[in-house]
């Protein structure tokens, strides 16, 4: 689920600056061990927002990267700017095609991120049930998919990573399948990193992140929005795609991390919403 109220070795992890002062301003990225120099990334979902930022810190390090997307106009935009392996443009919501897509790539890959998708925020009154059991369903076939090719396409000790998020664990209306999904993903995140060792498998659940996916959920509620999250939120600002995209990197390059979820959101789940 994509967010919304979802060198030689180098991976910008944000970190404090000893001497610095306090407030809201960026952290400073550091180099991390084992960061994806030489290694290719596979990014479904590549051409905007997480994935795209996510693309981007990976070829800064030193990695090559492949791209799909949905878009193929976008998706050539992001190619122009990152120069990737190789793109391929459809709707990763087809679990035959993002399957055959994984397999019938030239050679292993290292990681395989998978971004595509978006939350659904439906009333139960207006919820036609067909497309919510699509919603549901489809997504975790969409996972299952990726979680099945990689097996045979990711190296051993490479990462298979799914992008979630926080903002459903709260109930509230319309978050009905959203909130179920919300709550599978671990379980599915814990039960793969079993079935697919020595490959790894993490998620990252992200709450409100500034993309343009978050945009196209807000509409002209977008400003607002980032207001009341840069007065209310712990680390004083909003998260951004760089933030994600960091974290990412670091669970690529730690070999030690697996089957687990791990929280980006600023601290938004300890603040009323």
């Amino acid at each position: 689920m994509a967010s919304g109220e979802q060198g030689g070795g180098a991976s910008p992890v944000p970190v404090p600056v000893p001497g610095a002062p306090a407030g809201p301003a960026s952290p400073v990225p550091v180099p991390v061990p084992g960061a994806p120099a030489g290694q290719t990334v596979v990014v479904v979902g590549g051409s905007s927002g997480i994935g795209l930022e996510t693309a981007r810190q990976v070829r800064a390090a030193g990695g090559e990267v492949v791209l799909t997307a949905r878009d193929a106009e976008r998706l050539k935009r992001a190619a122009d700017e990152l120069g990737p392996l190789s793109t391929a443009a459809f709707d990763a919501m087809d679990p035959d095609r993002l399957e055959r897509f994984l397999l019938d790539l030239p050679g292993p890959v290292d990681h395989v991120l998978v971004t595509a998708g978006s939350p659904s925020y439906t009333p139960l009154d207006d919820l036609d049930l067909a497309a919510g059991g699509r919603d549901f369903g489809g997504r975790l076939a969409m996972l299952l998919a990726a979680a099945r090719a990689s097996r045979k396409k990711i190296r051993a000790g490479g990462t298979l990573l799914f992008i979630g998020g926080t903002g459903a664990r709260r109930p509230a209306l319309g978050m009905a399948v959203t909130g179920a999904l919300t709550a599978a993903l671990p379980a599915l995140t814990a039960n793969l990193a079993l079935e697919l060792a020595p490959v790894r498998v993490n998620l990252i659940a992200a709450g409100f992140v500034d993309t343009p996916l978050s945009a196209s959920l807000l509409g002209d509620r977008l400003d607002a929005r980032r207001e009341q999250l840069k007065s209310t939120l712990p680390i004083g600002r909003v998260v951004g795609a760089q933030d994600v995209a960091a974290l990412a990197l670091h669970l690529m390059a730690n070999g030690a991390l697996t089957g687990a979820t791990y929280d980006i959101d600023g601290g938004q789940q300890f603040v009323a919403h």
